[in-house]
């Protein structure tokens, strides 16, 4: 309890103490809204690994795709999973390799 005295008084000297600025949330900037040739927005969805990336990357190795990322989990976690790979380097170079794994057996879509 004295101590609580104590700091209270210190604050009568100098007057009255200002708030805590409120925290500034860091946000990012929208990214330009993406259209197909339709006009239709394209939706980003977030890059995610699954159980079976390094199955989904080697197949597309041996398909010409390579570098990027890597295999990213587009469906949710569950038995049956797709996953999506963007084609940095090789033949497929620009192209979107997919794959649908059902129960870690993936083939190519």
């Amino acid at each position: 309890m004295l101590v609580a005295v104590l700091l209270g008084g210190c604050t009568s000297f100098k007057g009255r103490v200002a708030p805590a600025p409120a925290p500034v949330a860091a946000v990012k900037p929208a990214a330009p809204g993406l259209l197909d040739p339709n006009g239709t927005p394209i939706e980003r969805v977030p890059f995610r690994t699954g159980v079976s990336s390094a199955t989904v990357e080697k197949m597309a190795k041996q398909a010409g795709c390579g570098g990027g990322q890597g295999a990213g989990l587009v469906t949710e976690p569950g038995p049956v999973e797709v996953y999506r790979m963007r084609c940095e380097e090789g033949p497929m170079r620009g192209k979107v390799f997919t794959a649908r794994c059902e129960l870690r057996q993936c083939a190519k879509m």
